[in-house]
């Protein structure tokens, strides 16, 4: 009996429950939504709206076109080390390390464009299209824009239809075509997402940072490749990634087109670029800049250094002096200001509209190459096989900057006496044992032939000033 009362107890009081519930506890239901993309029928018109925005035709496209330009770059490079001094008499040890981008095909006949850093150091580089495998030799390299023109023995090949990085908007549809993680033909989409980046990347003393900016995935491996419009024009060469993994991470960056069709045409007419120089350096307006300089107007870019007996001063500019305008093309950024001055050659003259002390001048200035003259420049290279290294005189305009006299440039160290000494590439040497050093003849007569202590100074291409010291 009594296990009969405690079941009706519990009878009761668990309808009692469940009936204060539904009538005074119970939340009111929030109603049921289907989403768009999960449902199968006929789509609503903001389903087609955002098609019509994202249109696969179009990217199909831009797929078909630009794929079959994109090639895979394979390079071997040897790596030298030494474990103790001893081995500074010898060739010390050596090791292949293997490592892969992209390029794109530049010209029919087989001239390919891709970045420095893909070809820097290599001893061997191949160039791989479909299933046909091409040995390269390098052209010409710019490590200021970090471009390189490749050279390949093949004819009828699929060169890139080129558009313009002038008129591309942000906003638009872009595609990154490469061999990310050794994945050929591979292609991504995104939006350009800025223009005129500067990210401080290259290692040059007359580096041109104005890049496209696009969140399309780039990976180790797109490097050299093919950013193109939705209609299959090449607007950039992808180069640079910002991330803190190595991986992708939403911003990927490229050279503009119409950068990469200055470089490579001067490249391939001259085996160096004709570099136009203005003569002088220039910083963006801030705030803190404008006041110091008495003004309101943060547009233009203000000089901070100019060249001795440069294009700049011979204009009559002066430190200080605010550029609004070159060529009637406004300037509001130092990126801005390269870019253009990217397009032109030495002998070319252009306006100059500046602001000094609040008020508007005009004043024509005539580009120089590097060494202060308007005369085509062919880069001469000095190949030493005593010591391992490719070298060249140091430019009058460099020089300057770095304010030294001159000296002797380290291009490139494959082994030798250069990389047993552990001497940097983009080291210039100024003297040995206190003697001046003026051209590479000379370097490589002194170095082979020296014997004792020896103190070798320089800088660096930061204009860091240092020495190698050591005993032959």
């Amino acid at each position: 009996m009594k296990l009969i009362g405690i079941s009706l107890l519990s009878f009761l009081f668990g309808t009692l429950g469940a009936f204060t519930y539904l009538h005074w506890i119970k939340p009111e239901e929030a109603p049921v939504t289907i989403s768009v993309m999960e449902r199968t029928s006929t789509p609503t018109v903001n389903t087609i709206a955002s098609r019509t925005t994202l249109p696969n035709e179009d990217f199909a496209l831009a797929s078909a076109k630009s794929t079959p330009s994109v090639v895979y770059i394979k390079t071997v490079s040897e790596r030298y080390s030494r474990s103790s001094w001893l081995e500074l008499f010898f060739e010390g040890r050596s090791s292949q390390q293997v490592s892969s981008g992209s390029g794109v095909i530049y010209t029919s006949n087989g001239y390919i464009v891709t970045n420095n850093h893909v070809i820097d150091h290599a001893d061997k580089i191949e160039v791989i299209h479909g299933k046909y495998t091409y040995s390269a030799q390098v052209v010409g390299i710019d490590p200021s824009t970090d471009l390189a023109v490749l050279k390949v023995e093949a004819d009828n090949l699929p060169e890139v239809v080129l558009g313009n990085s002038r008129d591309l908007q942000v906003g638009e549809w872009v595609l990154a075509v490469g061999n990310p993680f050794n994945l050929t033909s591979t292609v991504t989409a995104g939006i350009v997402s800025a223009k005129g980046r500067q990210i401080n990347i290259l290692r040059s003393n007359f580096p041109i940072e104005s890049f496209i900016q696009t969140d399309a995935a780039i990976n180790p491996g797109n490097s050299g490749g093919a950013l193109v419009d939705k209609m299959g024009a090449l607007v950039g060469i992808n180069t640079a990634i910002l991330s803190k993994t190595g991986s992708y991470a939403g911003y990927g960056f490229a050279v503009p087109v119409d950068i990469v069709r200055k470089v490579v045409d001067d490249i391939i007419a001259y085996g160096e670029v004709q570099k136009a120089f203005f003569g002088a350096d220039v910083v963006d307006l801030t705030p803190k800049r404008a006041e110091e300089l008495k003004t309101s107007d943060l547009s233009g870019v203000v000089l901070s250094y100019l060249q001795r007996n440069g294009s700049a001063e011979r204009s009559s500019l002066q430190k200080g002096d605010i550029i609004k305008e070159l060529d009637g093309k406004l300037i509001n950024s130092q990126s801005d200001f390269e870019e253009l001055i990217s397009y032109y050659s030495p002998g070319d003259e252009i306006d100059v509209t500046y602001s000094r002390e609040g008020k508007l001048y005009q004043t024509a200035l005539t580009f120089t190459n590097r060494e202060g003259t308007t005369s085509l420049i062919e880069r001469q290279l000095f190949r030493s096989s005593a010591l391992g290294a490719d070298l060249e005189t140091v430019s009058q305009v460099e020089a300057d900057l770095l304010k030294i006299r001159g000296g002797v440039k380290v291009l490139t160290v494959k082994g030798g006496l250069m990389q047993r000494l552990s001497i940097d590439e983009g080291f210039i040497v100024t003297s040995i044992n206190g003697r001046s050093i003026q051209s590479p003849s000379e370097l490589e007569e002194i170095l082979t032939r020296i014997r004792g202590k020896v103190r070798i100074e320089g800088v660096n291409q930061r204009g860091m000033k240092g020495y190698y010291s050591f005993y032959f």
